[in-house]
This record gives C-alpha cells, structure tokens and sequence, in this order.
C-alpha cells in the first residue's frame, strides 16, 4: 500500500453567508430611469386616446355628423394646447417633491395626453393635417359673446394662443427645484387653462359633432375645477396668479 495522503479539502460556500434575493430592497426605478419611464407613460396614454378618436371618429362618419371648422380647428389648436401642458406637467411631476403638486400634475398628464390622443384619431379620421398652417383660432370667427376672463379678442388667426408659456419660461420651469418649482408650475398652468377655456367654450357651442361638443364641454368643467384648485394653492403658498400674456 503506497503512503497515505491527507486531502484537504477548500470549505466550500457557507449557506448562511449566501445572501437571500427576498432580503434586496425594492428597487425603485433611478432618477435618470423616471423621464424615460415618464414618456412611455405618456405615448401609452396618446396611444388609447387616439386609438379612441379613430373609433368615435368612424362612428361620426358613419352617421354622416360632418365636422365643421370649428370641429377641426379645435381639434388642431387644442392638441397644441394640450401638448404643451402635458410636457409642464411632465416635469413637475418628475421634479416635486410635494405630494399634492405632483397628484395634480398627473392628473393634468393623463388626462389631456388621453385628449391629445383621441383629437388626434378624430383629424386623422377626417383627413385633416393635425395642425393648422395659417396660425391659431381663425376657426373662431363670432366671438361676440364670448369675453372669457383673461383672454382677449382676435381677428383672424394668431401666431400664439393665450396662456401658452414662453420658451423662457419652459426653460425656467425645468431649472426650478423645490417651493421654486411647485409655485412656478401652479402659476404656468394656471395661466395656461385660462387661455384655453375661451376656445372649449367656443367649440361647445359651435362645433357640429356630438363628440367634440361633448369633449369641449368636459374639458371646460375639468379645467375650471383644476383652475380653481390651482389658485387656492397658489394662495397657500403666498404666491399670485400671472397676467395673462
């Protein structure tokens, strides 16, 4: 018998050091995850909505409910208002960290980018450009009865719609940090849904589908609602409203 050899043996992992997968913290998404996690959201929501409008906007065809001006030009102009407040929005809720700035502002993203969407379906329905190429509101063209406050009367078209904020001001809006930020989005959209009610007003009353007067009348108690929930924040926080521009 040759000599023995004592094998040694490396130990082998310890089970208990092993680290167990249920013990890991929840990984939340980073915050350079939330914008790109943000605009999925966002496409997701004008995906239905404009799913949506392609299914209203067949209906009305069918039923031969003919979209006049205004229903085309509301459809345009108030995509492009709605556009812009869904991108405000967009920022304060991925930059405030207050609990009630942020519950309205994604109330204001899923609800007008749903809009968007489905104004969208209804242009393309119609065979309509989905915006305008000879300014904004020319399809309002009787606005005699209709002196919403802080708006102003236009003849023709124009080059800017009321409330919309400024490239200065989006930029300055998505510097902002903090009570900073909370105060200048309350004061951007609140400036931006009154600019935007004369034209919901306008279409309630003279559009010719069911689905767009529908849709006007419901963005205008929505808006007032939100218009006035804004103000009193704004208050809360010893801020004033902006003129209007």
């Amino acid at each position: 018998m040759g000599p023995l050899v004592n094998e040694i043996s490396e130990p082998g992992p310890d089970p208990a050091a092993e680290p167990d997968p249920t013990d890991e913290p929840d990984r939340q998404p980073g915050r350079g995850q939330r914008p790109a996690l943000l605009v999925l959201g966002v496409i997701a929501v004008l995906l239905v909505g404009f799913v949506a409008g392609l299914l209203v906007g067949h209906s009305t065809h069918s039923s031969g409910d003919t979209p006049n001006a205004v229903d085309v030009g509301f459809a345009q102009d108030m995509s492009v208002h709605h556009a812009q407040a869904v991108q405000m929005a967009g920022v304060a809720l991925a930059g405030s960290t207050d609990t009630e700035v942020k519950r309205l502002a994604y109330d204001i993203l899923s609800t007008q980018a749903n809009q968007q969407g489905r104004m969208a379906g209804w242009l393309e329905q119609w065979g309509k450009p989905p915006m305008s190429t000879d300014g904004y509101m020319g399809w309002m063209t009787d606005m005699s009865a209709h002196h919403h406050t802080g708006t102003a009367d236009h003849s023709g078209p124009v080059q800017v719609m009321p409330g919309m904020a400024t490239t200065e001001e989006l930029a300055a809006l998505g510097k902002a940090t903090g009570p900073a930020l909370d105060t200048m989005f309350l004061q951007l959209m609140l400036r931006h849904h009154q600019g935007g009610m004369a034209m919901a007003e306008y279409a309630e009353q003279h559009a010719d589908t069911d689905a767009v007067r529908t849709l006007a009348q419901s963005m205008g108690k929505t808006q007032k609602a939100e218009m006035d929930l804004m103000t009193q924040m704004l208050a809360d926080r010893k801020a004033s409203p902006l003129p209007m521009n």
